[in-house]
């Protein structure tokens, strides 16, 4: 009788649990209408659906439920899109309800809680994005540091004709992030600073931590979507990014008191009759200490730091380091895989810009077929493949109410990869981007067509473009107007038959799998050409 007694009570416990959460479950419905979901796990929600690549993993996902699914990452809700229609409802319609992205540990940490890529859509966010853009990154700026790049392209290829001459090999993962951090840092830090230019060790320590930093701001990491989790740091990311900070500190903390000492000792020369050397063009960190001594001005208003400085400096290294070397080495990678595409790209340079002279910057308008490769190869090879955001407040999306706090993944590499937006889409096909192509023709990369983001769209986008594109198209042309590319026969590279491979690795951005080492050969005597 009492064992009957504890099984009644047993099982209207259950009952009971069962009513409740069913209860909840309902009302949650009512309240928050999510898109559909696959099964998920009890405390880990959809983590087991997911491998590294976590683009690809989506685009699986969206062929068993479709252009818009939600998942729960832990305890965070999340949702996917994979089309352009719900990407323009999303990052247009209803931009201001998912106007900010999503802050991990490690980007907090790193960035100093402050990052202008990262940091919270306020004013703050506002007062950062307008000085890096009209002080940076808007088309006034990207022309004054001209004589910059030009030396750092002239570097380049002077050791790659180098390489040529002897018949030796170069590594192109190697080479075009050290040249992406060398035009960076003196843009940002002055033309002679030790940290842009003189210090080769250091400006190779920086590359290496701008790696590792996009590598973990690109993974998952459990202890971003439970509490729980947070305190056990199951996957040890606790100890990477402190170490990765702490390597990141240390250089922008050298840069930063170099500049002020220097600042210091320019003024005691000042006080002291002598004439101040007046830069040749002002770089972005002397702008940023000058708004720092001056005590009025909004920047005051926002509460504007040395810290912010340090952040901006760590951030805008991270932001377009990387990607914009990562996208220079796809546009190659395609080229020497598809040798007609090259050709034809050769046949255009030779008729615009000849052979006395390397391709330069202001050639680029009149270059439109070496525009459509890089545009190929933003579709193709999107240097960040999903576009964030994380919601501010609960928004009604068509038929779906999408709650506060809710993750957005809008999926542009499986966008640009979807034969309902592109004709042969998996095919490398630049021509699609011409004037008398498929309906992609008049695209461009500014975040106004929703099948083609690689930048982003609206108050988000990145600010970066102006300097991408006039770097790499006229860095790509030269390349290859200047050498033919012979790829290293190699099983540890899967480079078979001279063809090279095009797997990608895990991160923030999407890196090729392996480095891209090649012999380049001269076409022409370029020594002569280059000025010393």
């Amino acid at each position: 009788m009492a064992l009957e007694l504890l099984l009644l009570f047993a099982l209207g416990i259950i009952s009971l649990l069962l009513f409740s959460r069913r209860a909840l479950s309902h009302t949650h419905r009512v309240q928050h209408l999510l898109p559909p979901s696959p099964f998920a796990l009890p405390i880990i929600g959809h983590f087991h659906l997911l491998g590294p690549l976590i683009h690809r993993s989506f685009q699986a996902l969206s062929f068993r439920f479709g252009p818009i699914f939600s998942l729960r990452l832990g305890s965070v809700p999340c949702i996917v899109v994979t089309s352009p229609k719900l990407a323009k409802e999303f990052l247009k319609t209803h931009e201001l309800s998912f106007v900010s992205r999503v802050q991990s540990a490690a980007i907090k940490r790193i960035t100093y809680y402050s990052s202008l890529a990262f940091s919270p859509y306020g004013p703050y966010w506002k007062f950062i994005k307008k000085v890096t853009v009209n002080e940076l990154l808007s088309s006034r700026s990207v022309s004054k540091f001209h004589s910059i790049r030009a030396d750092e392209y002239s570097r380049l290829l002077r050791l790659l004709a180098e390489r040529a001459k002897s018949c030796l090999a170069v590594n192109l993962s190697e080479e075009l992030p050290r040249l992406c951090h060398n035009i960076i840092g003196q843009m940002m830090l002055g033309k002679y600073s030790t940290a842009a230019s003189s210090s080769t060790e250091r400006a190779e320590e920086a590359r290496l931590v701008v790696r590792e930093a996009t590598r973990i701001f690109g993974e998952l990491n459990l202890c971003d979507f439970n509490m729980v989790w947070k305190k056990l740091d199951l996957q040890g990311f606790g100890k990477r990014i402190e170490d990765t900070h702490l390597k990141f500190d240390e250089l922008v903390e050298k840069v930063v008191m170099e500049r002020e000492q220097l600042r210091i000792e320019n003024n005691v020369q000042k006080t002291n009759g002598g004439e101040e050397k007046d830069e040749e063009v002002k770089d972005f960190l002397s702008i940023l200490l000058d708004m720092l001594e001056d005590e009025s001005g909004e920047s005051v208003e926002v509460g504007f730091s040395r810290v912010h400085i340090k952040a901006l400096i760590t951030d805008l290294f991270t932001a377009s380091t990387d990607t914009t070397a990562i996208a220079m080495e796809w546009a190659l990678a395609e080229l020497i895989n598809h040798p007609a595409v090259l050709e034809k790209a050769r046949e255009e340079i030779d008729r615009v810009v000849g052979n006395g002279r390397i391709v330069e910057e202001s050639d680029g308008p009149n270059l439109p077929y070496i525009q459509a490769i890089i545009k190929e190869t933003f579709r193709l090879h999107p240097p960040v493949p999903m576009v964030t955001r994380i919601s501010v407040e609960d928004c009604k999306v068509g038929e779906y109410v999408i709650p506060t706090n809710t993750i957005l993944f809008v999926n542009n590499w499986a966008i640009g990869r979807d034969s309902k937006n592109w004709e042969k889409p998996l095919d490398f096909w630049p021509e699609r981007f011409l004037e008398g192509g498929d309906q992609t023709s008049g695209m461009d990369v500014r975040g106004q067509h929703f099948q083609f983001l690689p930048f982003g769209s609206g108050r988000r986008i990145c600010p970066g473009i102006n300097l991408t594109m006039k770097m790499v198209p006229s860095l790509v042309g030269a390349m290859i107007q200047c050498f033919d590319w012979k790829v290293i026969p190699s099983k540890k590279m899967n480079n078979i038959d001279g063809v090279v491979e095009m797997d990608e690795r895990p991160g923030l951005t999407t890196p090729r799998a392996h480095d891209l080492v090649c012999f380049p050969v001269a076409r022409f005597n370029l020594l002569n050409i280059l000025k010393p």
